[in-house]
């Protein structure tokens, strides 16, 4: 095995610009750039619609990866950031997009931004980050009424799954596949949090444990962590998850069961939502200063 495949927790970056779409044909062009701590996003949107996005890891200076996130989405198209009426930065770097005309949390792009994929009836959307979680409720217009946040550590996070990933040597694009792959759960690993959380899954790969029952019992475990959270926060459907965790079978499915609670499909990438809801409010913003509201 190539040293490359060997990263298996490193997931594909990527991008998309949306066909029969113009530019030139649009009123207000805005951006949302998302720098997140592992991820980075940034997307463009004409009018408030969706036209172009990119997705990246970020890399050891924020301000670069925004410039190199932002061209990314912008590459093929005819557009420079110049042409850009307005940008919005969100996520854990914001403050570094040198571009942007204002920053907003990622809190409040994240409902708006959960509000534009999955629609008005969403009232609790879970964002699974890199290195943290939120529960946030939120209006039929996605403005937030009330949030909880785990930043503690990256345990129940897409960190934390990483290095999982790499642990027991499974791509992280399949390890929620292979965690549902026993006919019978195992009992949750005791601790969530990343050091621990390894040391104990290797003692158990020592004891004999089939690395698909390991990855149960580390799902099952950021499920009880994740649902604490909401439950703190409460639920309230529509219930909807965001960010790249979201894609994770494993997760998604034991939160269902358990919580007694389908979350809606996305008609977007759910890793989107952030930037998304960067660049609505960069539309809004936008709006406000050529006096449209």
């Amino acid at each position: 095995m190539s040293e490359k495949t060997s990263e298996f927790w490193r997931w594909p970056e990527y991008r998309y610009t949306m066909p029969n779409m113009d530019w030139h044909n649009a009123k207000i062009v805005t951006a949302g750039v998302d720098i997140g701590s592992v991820g980075s996003k940034a997307t463009v949107m004409l009018d408030g619609e969706l036209y172009a996005y990119s997705v990246m890891r970020t890399g050891g200076v924020s301000e670069e990866t925004a410039i190199k996130v932002t061209n990314w989405a912008l590459e093929g198209t005819g557009l420079k950031t110049e042409n850009l009426h307005h940008v919005v930065g969100t996520g854990y770097g914001r403050v570094n997009v040198p571009f942007a005309n204002k920053t907003i949390t990622e809190i409040a792009c994240h409902a708006r931004g959960a509000h534009y994929i999955y629609g008005p009836s969403v009232r609790t959307v879970l964002d699974i980050g890199g290195q943290d979680c939120k529960a946030i409720r939120c209006d039929e217009k996605g403005k937030v009424v009330s949030f909880l946040m785990n930043d503690k550590c990256a345990a129940g996070t897409g960190r934390g799954l990483e290095v999982f990933a790499d642990l027991i040597r499974v791509p992280i694009e399949e390890l929620g596949k292979v965690s549902l792959s026993l006919a019978e759960e195992p009992p949750p690993v005791s601790n969530t949090c990343v050091i621990f959380a390894k040391a104990e899954s290797l003692a158990l790969l020592r004891q004999g444990w089939l690395k698909e029952k390991v990855a149960a019992a580390y799902h099952l475990a950021m499920v009880d962590r994740i649902i604490d959270l909401l439950t703190k926060v409460g639920i309230e459907k529509d219930f909807v998850i965001t960010g790249g965790v979201a894609k994770n079978i494993g997760i998604v499915s034991r939160l269902e069961r358990n919580l007694g609670i389908k979350p809606l499909v996305p008609k977007l990438d759910p890793i989107l939502a952030g930037a998304i809801g960067a660049a609505l409010f960069a539309k809004a913003l936008y709006e406000k200063q050529i006096g449209l509201r």
